[in-house]
């Protein structure tokens, strides 16, 4: 049994970070094949949601880099690997000193909190009214976190110099991971993501191939966080696009993701 592995922006997603036309019609050809396809991406699923709506996704998918597996079929939601609370201070003062406001992502039966301290620049801001306003999320200030919150992640933006240092220092803890690259608001911005240093797509991949009995695996990614799929991966495929190492990691290297590159290789690798 094949089972792919979609990564959604920069690889799966187009510049504009939808399934294009041509994607749309190519998921409808490997559905009528019967080849199973799934995603492991760093969204959260409230963020992938809409994405995905109407694109028959029905399999596990693995979202948060991992902590989040959601089975759309038996309705079943799935964390692991969350962040402790000394973690989440840690992270926190960190972010703080360096004037940034951080995100801090909660789940729980299925509901979703953001909490965060009052935004100290504008593109913090921008995020808050473009994006966090319009999802079904509720948003509280950090004070509100509870104690025992189930905290899957915690995102940042800001500029460069500002979003460094942080990086840099969170690489010195051992039970942290941090993922980091530049921002859709413009390139004097960087976003980051940081999670328990034991969550990944890879244990994400794992487990998903173990409950479903696939046999082959096919991984599709761009960034950092991709690598500990392709590591697993009978195949694995990053788009031109992508980053350099993912790029030498991967089995093959294809178009970038705003030419569709996924598509037409599925449709050349599946005869589709």
């Amino acid at each position: 049994m094949d089972l792919i592995f979609f990564d959604l922006d920069g690889t799966l997603l187009n510049g504009e970070s939808e399934i294009s036309p041509f994607t749309k019609e190519t998921l409808v050809l490997l559905r009528q094949k019967n080849i199973a396809y799934t995603v492991a991406t760093g969204r959260t699923m409230l963020s992938a949601k809409d994405i995905l709506k109407g694109h028959e996704f029905e399999l596990p998918q693995a979202y948060n880099n991992g902590v989040t597996i959601w089975d759309p079929r038996t309705q079943k939601l799935t964390l692991e690997h969350l962040l402790s609370s000394t973690d989440i201070s840690a992270i926190v003062e960190l972010a703080s000193l360096q004037g940034i406001t951080p995100f801090v992502h909660a789940i729980d039966d299925r509901h979703y909190f953001i909490y965060h301290a009052a935004p100290r620049h504008q593109v913090e801001k921008e995020l808050i009214n473009t994006r966090y306003c319009h999802v079904k999320a509720k948003i509280f200030p950090i004070e509100a976190l509870p104690a025992n919150a189930q905290v899957t992640n915690i995102s940042m933006i800001g500029a460069a110099d500002a979003i460094e240092p942080i990086w840099q220092e969170l690489k010195k803890n051992s039970s942290l991971v941090a993922y980091s690259g530049l921002a859709i608001e413009g390139n004097q911005y960087r976003w980051m993501d940081i999670l328990h240093y034991a969550a990944s797509k890879g244990s994400a991949v794992t487990s998903i191939k173990k409950q479903l009995g696939a046999t082959n695996i096919v991984c599709f990614g761009d960034s950092d966080n991709d690598l500990s799929m392709f590591e697993l991966a009978d195949e694995s495929y990053a788009p031109e696009s992508g980053k350099v190492n993912l790029k030498e990691a991967a089995s093959a290297v294809i178009r970038p993701n705003y030419e569709d590159g996924v598509a037409h290789f599925l449709r050349e690798r599946f005869s589709l």
